[in-house]
């Protein structure tokens, strides 16, 4: 039996969707989900997988706030009521400079260890010419 799962929209997303911030679907795995999504707004198709048909290697998708790596994976089955939350990873930016001439390019994987691991953020060194 397909349970009702809650895909959460992403804003970077929605384009792809009509606007729609979320959306509930029937569906018992993560390709049947995936199926299902593409099958309501095909436009976010080359979002989510990749030419072959694969999970794009960029997008985390959370079940309940869990990585669904960790549930695993296309093999997990929803329960009723899950949520599932698409997240891409946002690439691009330009270096920021400070008067010291440290540098940290401006890149969704830096600003993310910047906000899950501040303690740890590595700043290199850099001239104004290389970027």
């Amino acid at each position: 039996m397909n349970l009702p799962v809650t895909v959460l929209i992403p804003t970077a997303l929605r384009k792809f969707t009509s606007g729609a911030q979320s959306v509930e679907l029937p569906a018992v795995s993560l390709p049947d989900l995936l199926d299902q999504l593409v099958a309501r707004f095909p436009d976010i198709s080359r979002h989510l997988r990749d030419d072959r048909g694969e999970l794009r290697r960029f997008l985390n998708i959370y079940v309940n706030d869990e990585d669904i790596r960790f549930l695993g994976g296309s093999a997990y089955k929803f329960e009723n009521g899950d949520e599932v939350l698409l997240v891409p990873s946002i690439a691009g930016g330009a270096a920021v400079y400070s008067e010291a001439n440290v540098c940290v390019p401006a890149t969704s994987a830096n600003l993310g260890c910047a906000f899950d691991c501040a303690a740890l953020a590595v700043t290199a060194i850099c001239e104004h010419e290389r970027f």
